[in-house]
């Protein structure tokens, strides 16, 4: 049954992986991630579902630990936050190389660095232009409230076993430590479905399921790569998701953010509206795959687009691609662990876009 429940995102994000149906989490305590895992060793969800949880010695014993049961076709996630993450990459490569299904949650961070604990976006890079080693890529989502982060969880586990990738949750430190009232999806039952390409042992008639990410021959390396890349292609054409506010109206200018600054700048563009200016909000749900396209077709219609980012500047590349020249793109932002308020987004648009002294 649904519950409404007030809830730190964190926390949400853990019972949300619980009423997936997950049959294992595996990670490892960093702020401002922690509260997750803690929630789970609290709530013991080994006695409602089966559930195991394990804190592993580091972050690299976690992600492949999560390979081995990803292997096993388990429903199987971690999370951790930048630095965390980053210690994670060649497992998260293997299991992309591997084509299995899993969920890696990142609550960012800023760095470079073991950087602060402060809330950032600066990982947009290593999500969604695959932070490991190869051609391979994540699905990565990004909520914008604690809600989303429960129903992205969910949403992450159909997409790695729809498409067998491994799929990033992009939250942050805002994300995961505010409150907010959340209705929480009834209970999923755990997989029973014996998936014939996840390993199961000699069974007796059958040859062993070889998992591996591993080709010594170029030719088959490359077959590899051309089937991950068709399945990327497969990505690009479905799961496209994103928000508007405003911008199926006549406006001048559109601001594109994503999660928590996505919230801020709304708040900005609610007080620009107020004083005259036409101005909308755009924002991306799925990082990868980006909506291009969508951005693209709005803007010839514009005479110019913000970006705003909790970083130096990330994002701020796939919308110039997807402009592709049809329009000016300026960009405002805050790193480091600090947080753009609207009024600075109000002046950026003022001075940026309209070009007011």
């Amino acid at each position: 049954m649904k519950e409404l429940k007030l809830m730190k995102g964190n926390e949400a994000l853990a019972e949300a992986a619980i009423r997936a149906g997950s049959d294992a989490y595996f990670g490892y305590p960093i702020t401002p991630q922690s509260e997750v895992i803690e929630y789970l060793m609290a709530h013991n969800p080994y006695e409602r579902t089966g559930m195991v949880v394990l804190q592993a010695e580091s972050e690299v014993a976690s992600i492949n630990m999560v390979y081995g049961a990803a292997g096993c076709g388990k429903r199987v996630l971690t999370t951790s936050s930048s630095p965390g993450i980053s210690l994670m990459q060649e497992g998260i490569s293997y299991i992309a190389g591997a084509e299995l299904p899993c969920v890696v949650a990142n609550v960012v961070r800023g760095g470079p660095g073991l950087g602060t604990i402060q809330p950032s976006q600066s990982d947009y890079f290593q999500a969604v232009k695959g932070g490991g080693h190869g051609d391979y890529k994540l699905i990565t989502l990004a909520p914008a409230t604690v809600q989303e982060t429960v129903d992205y969880v969910k949403l992450a586990f159909e997409l790695a076993f729809k498409y067998r990738n491994p799929v990033m949750i992009l939250t942050d430190g805002i994300i995961g430590q505010m409150m907010e009232k959340v209705e929480l999806f009834e209970q999923q039952p755990r997989l029973t479905e014996q998936f014939d390409w996840a390993t199961k042992g000699k069974v007796s008639g059958k040859d062993h399921v070889i998992i591996t990410s591993l080709q010594l021959q170029s030719e088959e390396q490359e077959k590899v790569n051309l089937r991950l890349q068709a399945k990327y292609r497969e990505v690009e054409k479905n799961e496209v998701r994103y928000v508007t506010h405003h911008c199926d109206e006549e406006i001048d200018y559109m601001i594109v953010a994503f999660g928590s600054c996505a919230r801020i700048a709304q708040k900005a563009m609610e007080e620009a509206r107020k004083q005259g200016i036409k101005i909308g909000l755009f924002r991306p749900q799925s990082l990868y795959p980006y909506p291009y396209d969508a951005i693209n077709k709005m803007a010839g219609k514009l005479k110019g687009i913000l970006t705003v980012e909790m970083n130096a500047g990330q994002m701020l590349e796939d919308v110039k691609l997807a402009v592709n020249g049809k329009t000016k793109v300026e960009f405002y932002g805050r790193f480091g662990g600090m947080i753009p308020s609207p009024n600075e987004i109000l002046n950026a648009i003022k001075t940026k876009l309209i070009g007011e002294k």
